[in-house]
């Protein structure tokens, strides 16, 4: 090794040693060997790059093509190989520059610095690639799907990144890392209020990861930001949300352990989807049943059975105890209302995309200034939204056209159109 810096210097001084024997000054001699071996440096730089670039990464990306494995194409698009290959031309400045500059002390303190800075980076960014390219690896990875894996990188680089300021800062002063830290210490106050979204968002997403909060892919609802639709990404300090409407909404991720939302997660997992809708009946449209109407009614597939039974139980509980049925309000009796709760009922139990190992409840709720509310509770089979919207139309227009068929009417508030004929009518009157 010494004979080949010895061979080396040698070479570096062969044109001053040229111009000397041929009588030029010693300082134009000496200036013109620097700058030829200045020349000679940037042309030895720029060949191994060549090299570097045109057989050494060629091959690694021809190599990766080949391999069953994603890992190493991340690896070529986070430059990872472009990164590594940079080591080559360091070494070989740190090797020849010292050779080239030995009698410019001054010039090689400041190239000791500037080379130790640019080490320190050049592994930043390494690692930076390597995260990088592990970040989108466990993406294709079904295990890691729906977990945040943005944050932990993020986390990890700015690790990365504090560790590296860390040893520049020894570098650029000449102090300690533990002047650093303690420097750092000083100034917690400050460092806290200027990444305090930073900190909250990385114990937000620890939290939201260790509790299983939010998953990416995720349906969830946030009123406050407006945010209706799929998590389509965790990051550190951010949620983003991509809405029904393709449209984006980002959401602090502290703001997913601080505040309400909705997430729908429960919905997709479970076996069907809540249809939960009320129709609304007019009071004075509910009556009791004649012996006329229940005939009527027993044309209807669905109910016939029901009502004919019914009215036998009903009819011989007031024989028994001798009801005077001269007026329908003594005694027991069937209402319109009543036998319409039982069709939509055994409607929903028959009806295809309804399951029926879960809840179906019509259910007859406390009148209101709009009606009698009658809310149908049940479970579609198919829970994609188009699907299920299109179920729930399809129930609600066959039990709001079912409606007049019991004698009952829907409410509806009147129009200005109504008023106006209203109006008219009083007027004609």
């Amino acid at each position: 090794m010494i004979q080949l810096d010895e061979h080396v210097k040698q070479l570096s001084c062969l044109l001053e040693d040229f111009l000397l024997r041929n009588g030029v000054n010693y300082n134009l001699a000496h200036y013109a060997n620097l700058l030829l071996n200045i020349l000679v440096l940037i042309l030895i730089i720029i060949g191994i790059n060549y090299l570097i670039k045109r057989f050494v990464i060629q091959t690694f990306k021809t190599f990766t093509d080949k391999t069953k494995t994603t890992f190493d194409d991340f690896l070529i698009q986070s430059n990872f190989p472009r990164y590594v290959g940079q080591i080559l031309p360091l070494m070989a400045l740190y090797y020849l520059v010292p050779i080239i500059f030995v009698d410019y002390e001054a010039i090689l303190a400041i190239f000791d610095k500037l080379f130790d800075l640019y080490v320190i980076i050049l592994v930043i960014w390494i690692f930076r690639s390597l995260l990088r390219t592990s970040k989108n690896y466990l993406k294709t990875l079904r295990q890691f799907n729906d977990k945040p894996v943005d944050s932990y990188i993020q986390v990890v680089m700015i690790l990365v990144w504090v560790v590296g300021l860390m040893f520049i800062f020894a570098e650029i002063t000449g102090e300690s890392i533990r002047s650093f830290i303690i420097s750092l210490g000083a100034a917690s106050a400050v460092l806290i209020l200027v990444f305090k979204d930073t900190i909250l968002g990385f114990v937000a997403s620890i939290q939201v990861a260790v509790n299983d909060i939010v998953r990416i892919g995720d349906w969830i609802t946030f009123d406050k930001y407006g945010a209706d639709g799929n998590v389509t990404e965790i990051s550190l300090a951010t949620v983003r949300v991509q809405n029904w409407d393709n449209t984006f909404t980002t959401i602090p991720t502290y703001s997913l352990i601080s505040e309400s939302f909705q997430n729908w997660r429960g919905m997709q997992e479970s076996p069907g989807r809540r249809i939960k809708r009320s129709v609304y009946i007019k009071q004075n449209s509910v009556k009791f049943m004649t012996s006329e109407n229940l005939d009527e009614l027993k044309k209807i597939a669905l109910i016939k059975k029901y009502v004919s039974t019914r009215q036998e139980e009903i009819d011989k509980f007031n024989k028994d105890n001798q009801i005077d049925k001269s007026l329908p309000l003594n005694g027991r009796n069937q209402t319109n209302l009543g036998i319409f709760r039982k069709y939509v009922d055994a409607y929903l139990n028959e009806h295809s995309a309804i399951h029926k190992e879960l809840y179906i409840i019509v259910r007859h709720q406390a009148p209101t200034d709009k009606g009698i509310p009658i809310e149908i509770l049940c479970f579609s089979r198919d829970k994609r939204w188009e699907n299920f919207e299109y179920i729930t139309a399809d129930i609600f227009d066959h039990v709001i056209a079912a409606i007049p068929y019991f004698g009952l009417q829907l409410f509806e508030s009147p129009s200005g159109d109504d008023i106006t004929k209203m109006y008219g009518f009083q007027q004609e009157n």
